[in-house]
């Protein structure tokens, strides 16, 4: 929602140039001709084309983008490095049903990788174990006692995933301890790589498969599509379990880790929403009656309301919570270990809510640079990354939030687009100012020695200011066009929806909608704001709604408008409630309509 972006050229979008929520508000570009012979071919409205042009989309890849499927998408996975080895490992335990270890990270990519890697095994016959290390005690990545334990419980290979580029130590041990590693990963590496059987990652910097926007789940969907093939090549005996089914999985892990939704990652969250629709996947229909989601599922539940929950065991409670959901298929266990994610997740946000205020008030006290730097000695380590996603938001910079634990701090870090954090994360440890770290462009984790951290943060203020140079930070909200009232149908909705999936590469479409008056509001829920607008000059009114929006100043003037003239910009969502065919706007932002 927010970016960096250079110093403005077009005036701001209806002349917002602050928001209530402190934004200034811009009409995103995109090539006009491209977009009206969009909407000519497909007999769309216009603006419709024009959303599909500013997002990149060429007239001869439309069809591409409307149906995206993995036959035009899927690559060769014999393109990224080492991915033959480790498939040639994977064969061969698979032929002397070895115990494979599944070493995975705590959040909904890494609790993905590890069921699907655990359900594609365990259906070939091969016992497989997985663990997933305690977030507080352990940290992020693999560790030598860990891994010593899983060889004693007779794992004779262990599989990284979401984690071990950068192991070194970890892996050295393992390696001197007698244990074979394949690492399977997508956060960035340095030119030395750990001793391991294969180490499959597209962003080695010696990987030229152009796969570097595939996220943990993604990488190992792909190893399994070589696996396949080479266990056809040996003339393996038995049913190889078809891929496909695994689809729900790949979709959660990739929507939630925040990847482009481009080419492959979208075809993976589109074909396995429709997976999702069949409702197979104990652990998922769990989630979604615990969270009372009776629509059928997009990727805002995946992202907003499914994700959070996978992630509250490794957040707040245990850690392996969330990768035994997803690998169970006992309905019974899926409803009580959805019960206690729910629970946690509810435990999760009181916490992060505490960690925010206070964290906000300390960078409102020590003012903000290009990087905004939170440190505490109570907040808890399992909502550090949310609350630095929180303060990105807020202030529109990287931001990186600590928690001490005597002298060592545990960090984590979220960036704005344009600024590569896990580089630079990478980079200070190199420089001898952090134990650990690393991560990828948008989000990175790493510890902190006490007496570094003033150090660390001025390493950060000069690289990422550099960065910025001859540019400056605008809070800004993309809009996609101007629309009244009464253009806000059900037909309109519907062809927006043909869009999606929506995220991160491909934005879900926002309009602003001008000159409105808020003919009655009240407040729903844990502080959302829900209210009927209609145009100035009347004619008709539209249903809206804005999430936690008591939060910020956007609540009290939607609840105190009195009738006022106000400019507002959202989403434009179907309405299914108790059957209704409606539409409803999903507000993100307003303004005084000034004049």
């Amino acid at each position: 929602m927010s970016a960096l972006a250079a110093p403005a050229e077009e005036p701001a979008c209806l002349g917002v140039e602050r928001s209530l929520t402190g934004k200034r508000w811009r009409q995103r570009g995109g090539a006009d001709l491209v977009g009206l012979a969009i909407a000519q071919r497909l007999a769309i409205p216009e603006i419709v084309g024009r959303i599909m042009a500013a997002r990149g989309v060429p007239l001869d890849g439309v069809d591409r983008h409307l149906s995206p499927t993995l036959r035009d998408w899927l690559p060769n996975p014999g393109s990224l490095r080492d991915m033959d080895r480790a498939a040639a490992r994977l064969a061969d335990a698979i032929a002397r049903r070895e115990t494979v270890a599944v070493f995975g990270d705590y959040d909904v990519d890494g609790a993905t990788a590890s069921a699907l890697l655990r359900r594609f095994l365990a259906a070939l016959g091969v016992p497989v174990l997985i663990y997933i290390p305690d977030r507080r005690i352990e940290g992020y990545g693999p560790n030598a006692p860990a891994l010593k334990r899983l060889k004693e419980q007779g794992a004779s290979l262990v599989v990284t995933v979401d984690c071990g580029t950068l192991a070194h130590e970890a892996l050295g041990e393992a390696a001197a301890a007698g244990i074979e590693v394949i690492v399977l990963d997508h956060h960035a590496a340095e030119p030395a790589l750990p001793p391991a059987v294969a180490v499959v990652n597209p962003n080695r910097l010696d990987d030229d498969s152009g796969m570097g926007a595939l996220c943990a789940v993604g990488v190992t969907f792909l190893t399994l599509v070589a696996l396949a093939r080479a266990l056809r090549e040996r003339g393996h005996a038995g049913e190889i379990p078809d891929l496909l089914q695994f689809l729900d999985l790949v979709a959660l892990g990739t929507v939630c880790d925040v990847v482009p939704l481009t080419g492959l990652n979208r075809a993976f969250v589109a074909q396995g929403l429709k997976i999702m629709a069949q409702r197979r996947r104990a652990g998922l229909v769990a989630l979604a009656d615990g969270a009372s989601v009776s629509e059928r599922l997009d990727a805002y539940h995946l992202g907003y309301v499914l994700g959070p929950r996978v992630n509250a065991g490794g957040r707040v409670g245990r850690s392996d919570l969330g990768a035994r959901l997803l690998a169970t298929d006992d309905p019974e266990e899926a409803r009580r270990l959805a019960a206690e994610l729910e629970r946690l997740n509810d435990e999760r946000r009181a916490i992060e809510a505490q960690v925010l205020q206070q964290t906000i008030a300390q960078v409102e006290a020590a003012g903000a640079g290009a990087v905004v730097v939170a440190h505490d000695e109570a907040w808890h380590q399992g909502v550090l990354g949310i609350v630095a996603g929180r303060l990105k938001e807020r202030f529109n910079r990287a931001a990186c939030v600590v928690s001490w634990d005597g002298g060592i701090g545990r960090g984590s870090g979220r960036s704005v687009a344009g600024i590569d954090l896990g580089a630079a994360i990478i980079a200070a440890r190199q420089a001898g100012l952090l134990m650990a770290g690393g991560g990828h462009p948008m989000a990175a984790g790493f510890t902190v020695a006490r007496d570094r951290l003033a150090a660390f943060a001025a390493f950060l203020e000069a690289r990422i200011g550099g960065q910025m140079t001859g540019r400056r930070l605008v809070p800004e909200l993309g809009l996609d066009g101007v629309l009244q009232c009464g253009a806000c149908t059900t037909d309109l909705c519907r062809t927006l929806a043909a869009l999606g999936p929506f995220g991160t590469g491909n934005a879900e479409p926002r309009f602003a909608l001008p000159l409105v008056r808020v003919a009655k509001a009240d407040v729903v829920g844990n502080g959302h704001v829900r209210c009927f607008v209609t145009p100035l000059g009347g004619g008709g009114r539209l249903k809206a709604i804005a999430f936690r929006a008591l939060e910020t100043p956007l609540g009290p003037a939607l609840l105190q408008a009195g009738g006022a003239a106000l400019h507002l910009a959202g989403h434009l969502r179907a309405d299914t409630w108790q059957g209704r065919d409606d539409v409803q706007l999903m507000i993100d932002d307003g303004a005084p309509a000034q004049g």
